[in-house]
């Protein structure tokens, strides 16, 4: 598995669906000390994934991404396109019942770039947050 950039952008964000596929990723991305982002398939459902332990002690969420993220989070959750059992932080992200793999990959490079202090995309994916 190659090092993804950060942040990673929606077609490179790993499909950890396989057995064994999640442990691979989020090792990966302990060793690269990067933020981790996948996407998991769950039924008909998709997963979107983010955790920043991975990214080692240094890496500090800023409190505008992590409002964003809750924000964006709970707009998705009333507007009935994900779960209600949607996690936003302070450490792990979790999506739940995202309708498609494109738009969980569009979702997880948003959540992504958030992570790393970079808002917009997240505003874009769903718009209306602050």
């Amino acid at each position: 598995m190659d090092h993804l950039p950060t942040p990673c952008p929606g077609p490179m964000v790993p499909d950890v669906t396989g057995a064994g596929d999640f442990d691979a990723a989020y090792r990966q991305a302990a060793t690269g000390r990067v933020v981790f982002v996948a996407i998991e398939q769950q039924g008909k459902w998709w997963t979107v994934k983010a955790d920043t332990l991975t990214a080692g002690p240094g890496h500090v969420v800023g409190s505008q991404a992590r409002l964003a993220a809750q924000n964006a989070f709970a707009r998705l959750v009333r507007a009935g396109e994900v779960r209600g059992d949607a996690y936003a932080g302070p450490v792990y992200y979790v999506l739940h019942g995202v309708p498609s793999q494109d738009r969980a990959r569009e979702l997880a490079a948003a959540l992504h770039a958030a992570l790393y202090g970079d808002p917009g995309p997240l505003a874009r994916a769903v718009p209306g947050i602050p």
